[in-house]
């Protein structure tokens, strides 16, 4: 799994609600986990690890050329 700073991180329940955010910030190696997350509902932010149901969105990004 891979994502950028602007992708949108969606977490699939099983029980209950959905969660997403956005993604602030990557820890990881060559976009790789860990993740800071600000999440949608509450605006806080969090280092996230992704777990099965997680899919990464990603953000529209400018193209240069």
């Amino acid at each position: 799994m891979s994502a950028a700073p602007g992708d949108r991180v969606v977490v699939r329940a099983q029980h209950g609600a959905d969660r997403d955010g956005e993604v602030v910030a990557v820890r990881g190696a060559d976009g790789g986990p860990p993740y800071v997350v600000r999440w949608s509902r509450s605006g806080e932010e969090s280092v996230f690890f992704p777990g099965p149901g997680t899919v990464i969105e990603p953000a529209e990004r400018a193209s240069t050329g």
